[in-house]
Parts: C-alpha cells; sequence; structure tokens
C-alpha cells in the first residue's frame, strides 16, 4: 500500500544545500521532507578514516566568510568540534620555472619576489587608470585579468588559481558570475587596486568577510560533521535510496511519486526546492513544463580526480611550512596543485607523518582525470617528485574519481540565472539551489540555501 506524506516543504537533494535549507526551514517550524537517490547524504562532502589518516574525498574546509555558517553549527552544537587551519597555511606557493615560489602575502613581498618580473610588476601600476569595461559586458576572467593586470598575472597567478578553486580556464569563465567581486571593484571604484583599499573600509561595517581575509574552517573528524549533525536532526525526513516515479502540480500543491526500498510513497508538498546537481535535472520525470531542463544540460562539469598519499614518516621533500602548491597551465605539469593536508589541519594523520592531497584533470587536461588509478598514482608521484622531491612511496593511496566535479560559470552565466529568476518568479512554490548558482564552495552553498 503506498503511503501517504503530507509536507511544507519537500526538498530534492540531500547535498549541503538541500540539508541547510532543510533545517533552516524545520527551524523555522515548517515541515520538510528531503529526497535523496544515493544510500549516504552530504553530496560530495566525504570524510573517511583510513590507518590513522583522516581523507576528504570531497571539499577539504570553507571559508568563514558568512555569519550564517556560525548559526548553523551552533544549533547543531558542533562548535567544540571547529578546527581552524593554521597560521603556517596562509603560505601559498606557485609553480615557476619547475620551481615552487610563494605567493607574495604584502606589497614589499610582491616588490621583492622572483615568481613575477619586473616588467609585470611595472605593468600593476597601469591598473587604477585602465577604463571600466561597460557594465553589461560578457567578458571572460581571462579576458578581464588580461586587460587590467597584464598577461604574466594572468598566466602564473589568475590561471592558477582558478586551477585551484574551479578546476577550470580563466579564458572561458565568466567574470560576473564566477568572482562577481572583482566586477563589483571594477564597476563601484573605476580599479582593483582602489577597490581593494577603500573596500575594505566598507567590510568593516558588516559581519561579511572577504574571503582573503575570512578564517579557513573544517572540523577535528572533517566537513562531513556538518552533514552528518544534520542528517541526525531530521533523521526520520530523510529518505535516502529514493528514486522520484513522478512530480506533478496540482492547483497549488506538487503531487510527488517516489519509491524506495521501504515502498511507494506519495507526497504531497507546498512548496518544491531542487538542489541537484544541473546535469541531473533531465532525469527528473517532470510533469508539467520545465524549461531550464536543456539550459541546464549546458552547464559543463569537468571531471576531476583527488589523489591522497598518506605518509608514517614525513618525507625527505621540501619542507611543508604552507597550504600546498597550485601549478600554472604553462608549467605543462600532469597535476592541477597538492595540498599540504598535514600542514594545513595537523592531527590528521599518525604522529610523525604527512599527508598531501592532489587534484588532477579539470578543464585543463579532463582525459587525466579519467587515467586508470595505477596510472593516475604514477602520474602524481612523477610530478611530487619533481617538484617537491619526493622519492619515498606513500603509504595509504587513496583515489576519488569525480567524473562530474564542479561547475563551470562560463560566459552566458548570467543569462541562465536571470532565466532560473524569470522561472521562479512564474512559478511560484518551486526554488532552485545548488552550487551551479551563487557560488561553488560550501559556505556560498550555505549562505543561499
Amino acid at each position: 500500500m503506498k503511503s501517504e506524506i503530507k509536507t511544507d516543504v519537500a526538498i530534492i537533494g540531500a547535498g549541503i544545500s538541500g540539508l541547510t535549507a532543510a533545517h533552516f526551514l524545520a527551524k523555522s517550524g515548517k515541515s520538510v521532507v528531503v529526497l535523496e537517490k544515493n544510500s549516504r547524504i552530504g553530496g560530495s562532502i566525504h570524510s573517511e578514516k583510513r590507518d590513522g589518516f583522516l581523507i576528504e574525498h570531497g571539499p577539504n574546509s570553507t571559508l568563514e566568510t558568512t555569519p550564517i555558517l556560525g548559526e548553523l553549527f551552533a544549533n547543531l552544537n558542533i562548535q567544540s568540534q571547529l578546527q581552524y587551519a593554521t597560521e603556517t597555511a596562509n603560505k601559498r606557493y606557485i609553480v615557476r620555472y619547475g620551481k615552487l615560489n610563494a605567493l607574495p602575502a604584502s606589497p614589499p613581498a610582491f616588490i621583492k619576489s622572483s615568481l613575477f618580473s619586473a616588467s609585470a610588476k611595472l605593468r600593476l601600476l597601469k591598473e587604477p587608470f585602465i577604463k571600466p569595461a561597460p557594465p553589461e559586458k560578457d567578458e571572460s576572467l581571462g579576458a578581464f585579468v588580461q586587460r587590467r593586470l597584464g598577461q604574466e598575472f594572468l598566466d602564473y597567478a589568475i590561471n592558477p588559481f582558478v586551477a585551484g578553486v574551479y578546476a577550470g580556464k580563466p579564458e572561458t569563465l565568466c567574470i560576473k558570475s564566477a568572482f562577481p567581486k572583482l566586477h563589483q571593484l571594477e564597476q563601484e571604484y573605476g580599479s582593483l587596486i582602489k577597490g581593494a583599499i577603500l573596500g575594505a573600509r566598507k567590510r568593516k561595517k558588516s559581519a561579511e568577510k572577504a574571503k582573503s581575509h575570512a578564517k579557513m574552517l573544517s572540523f577535528q573528524n572533517g566537513l562531513q560533521t556538518v552533514t552528518d549533525a544534520i542528517g541526525k536532526s531530521l533523521a526520520k525526513q530523510i529518505f535516502t535510496e529514493t528514486t522520484i516515479v513522478s512530480i506533478r502540480r496540482d492547483g497549488g500543491q506538487f503531487e510527488i511519486d517516489v519509491q524506495s526500498p521501504d515502498g511507494e510513497s506519495h507526497i504531497s508538498a507546498t512548496s518544491l526546492l531542487l538542489t541537484v546537481p544541473a546535469h541531473q535535472y533531465e532525469k527528473l520525470p517532470f510533469e508539467f513544463d520545465f524549461p531550464l531542463q536543456g539550459q541546464f544540460e549546458n552547464i559543463y562539469y569537468p571531471p576531476v580526480s583527488m589523489v591522497y598519499f598518506g605518509y608514517k614518516k614525513q618525507p625527505d621533500c621540501v619542507p611543508l611550512d604552507g597550504f600546498g602548491f597550485l601549478v600554472p597551465e604553462k608549467e605543462q605539469r600532469q597535476i592541477l596543485g597538492t595540498l599540504w593536508s598535514s600542514s594545513i589541519f595537523p592531527g590528521r594523520m599518525p604522529d610523525g607523518g604527512a599527508a598531501l592531497t592532489t587534484f588532477v584533470g579539470g578543464s585543463r587536461q579532463p582525459e587525466n582525470a579519467l587515467l586508470p588509478d595505477e596510472q593516475l598514482s604514477e602520474l602524481v608521484q612523477n610530478d611530487l617528485r619533481e617538484l617537491m622531491g619526493i622519492t619515498q612511496k606513500p603509504d595509504v593511496v587513496v583515489i576519488r574519481k569525480w567524473q562530474q566535479a564542479i561547475p563551470q560559470y562560463r560566459l552566458g552565466h548570467q543569462q541562465l540565472m536571470r532565466d532560473i529568476e524569470t522561472f521562479e518568479q512564474n512559478n511560484p512554490g518551486i526554488f532552485i539551489s545548488g552550487n551551479f548558482r551563487g557560488g561553488i564552495s560550501v559556505a556560498d552553498c550555505v549562505k543561499q540555501a
């Protein structure tokens, strides 16, 4: 017999966006039902303990950019388990000419840095005098940076940074969507340098923090602490291993038929919140017009592989005195970059050991992400040997392949966001959320949920 469930809000997808929305809706007194096709909740957030090492299969951390994070953690009573990154993690490296160069963290350090040539440093002096682009222009991040800061800054600062954040390429990303603060600085102040100085004064008056000044955080047992805590608090409202059979509209209600290990259920909801990745929308069985499905299919999610190396004994290599390093495309390496995980969050490996997390593939080299595990491990070991001097074999190797990893906010993304807003206005009761809208980080997803 089909069970009948009535609820205020039905949420499809139990990643961080869906779970956060469910938490705050329930706290406000709304009844919620969360539907998840997989056996586990949390989406890409997945923390695992193995042989004394703590491994993050997805995001390794998030930035404390919004007070909503603190509110969520307080509600879940998990603040005592918070772990902030070490001061050491503020130091970052960029590869140039096959060597690790510290990314300058201050104007004096920038002047002395060997990462950029004298001509590149002089080129930055022009930045305050370059006119802003027309506000309506749909400009790529690459074109924006080249225009304002020069080619070398694009090649050796922005290119590796984008590979580290989006696993993408600056030439394809929309500046307004992927890095809206940069676009706003240019439009509001006419200059990035002027905006960085004057904008800091504005932020002091609000609780929001610039990402460059926000603290990096995780939890003693990994980011999965958050999703596990929400799951525990809403255990009776979350249905896993659930297949959605149909989604209909009947007047002001949404009628959803589902199949789960417990049998068939019919859910009647006043509102519907969709939080699945964009590439999953084509599989949702809407029985009413949903014109965005075709557009969502065009959002590119490049494949990325996470390759984790755990060493029970600290390897003989360059000092692990920072966050890690990123690799510019011009260096023609096989990896995007490596986090020195044991230096960012200590205590996540056996005493005297070390842990490194390397990312492979992305928009730059998608074929690399799909290599067999043995080849991936060898590829990473080769680059780490040449860049870091590591000859020691790892004691623990964990590889996680994300076939469709991070949504790329490509040119045209702004129009898609406007189309989503129009759709929501024309279809009261339907809401669309997720990391393809409003930011890709954990903090971004929590804030928009």
